[in-house]
């Protein structure tokens, strides 16, 4: 589908930086993608390394207004650098995405603690600690925007509703929802210039949705990946899972001025799924 305004030189985020966490596949790239369209620039930041050959032709293909950082959002140490690079490259962000993530399938009574831990170190952690160390730098830059900076977390409707054998990813992105709420109000009531949302994508078409479909089809729940995909394209009230450049335009609409009164919500793109 094309946007109504493809074709037109789009500059609403002219000026601003953004970093995306999980930026090289799916809906990260997607994000990162739409807002280099709209004129920001872009920190990209993932687990590979700079000169990875993924890495190096992703950066060459999206152009000198984006740059990347190699980040493991479960580590302390890496958002402590990631921030000092930040400021001195930039002196500014603007937006703050955290969608890194990683889903974690199985009964809870079989699910082992390194797995627990494993989701709740990318998911929650990484939230947490990507809000902790770039808070002072979005208040700063925050004061000079009529919309203040903005904090982006995607959680997923598994932090909404429950669904079979996904408790553990289901309590991570519950846990995203929630911590979003409660740093917008701190925020808020600080009278710090930061809005923080949480986006709750129903399923999207992406490299995970395949690797978890595939899972599910290797343990014998369905014939094929694909046949899973069928089943959720069929049970969602649209007809289809998402495009991950739909999410993407959930980003940008939290990342615009057209959302400077958005603090604390949270903008549920599935489809209709949850709404049954």
């Amino acid at each position: 589908m094309t946007r109504p305004d493809a074709g037109l030189t789009a500059t609403r985020l002219a000026g601003r930086v953004a970093m995306v966490t999980g930026a090289l596949r799916g809906i990260g790239i997607a994000i990162a993608e739409r807002y280099l369209a709209e004129g920001a620039e872009v920190i990209l930041a993932d687990l590979k390394a700079a000169d990875d050959a993924e890495t190096v032709a992703v950066m060459k293909r999206l152009g000198q207004a984006a740059s990347y950082v190699r980040l493991d959002v479960a580590q302390e140490a890496d958002w402590q650098a990631a921030a000092g690079t930040v400021r001195a490259r930039f002196g500014r962000l603007d937006v703050l995405v955290n969608n890194a993530g990683v889903d974690c399938v199985g009964a809870v009574e079989t699910l082992g603690m390194d797995a627990w831990r494993r989701i709740m170190a990318i998911n929650v952690d990484g939230v947490f600690l990507g809000t902790k160390h770039f808070t002072a730098l979005l208040s700063e830059t925050g004061k000079t925007s009529s919309a203040g900076s903005s904090i982006i977390n995607i959680s997923s409707i598994m932090g909404l509703v429950g669904y079979s054998e996904t408790s553990a990813y289901n309590a991570s992105k519950g846990a995203v929802r929630l911590f979003s709420k409660a740093t917008a109000i701190e925020f808020a009531q600080k009278r710090m210039a930061i809005r923080v949302n949480s986006i709750h994508p129903g399923f999207v078409k992406t490299p995970l949705l395949d690797i978890g479909m595939q899972r599910w089809a290797d343990e014998g729940f369905a014939p094929s990946a694909q046949a899973l995909i069928d089943g959720l394209d069929a049970a969602t009230p649209l007809g289809r899972i998402a495009r991950p450049e739909e999410i993407a335009g959930a980003a940008f609409f939290l990342a615009s001025d057209d959302s400077s009164y958005c603090t604390g919500s949270e903008l549920v793109v599935d489809g209709g799924w949850t709404a049954q």
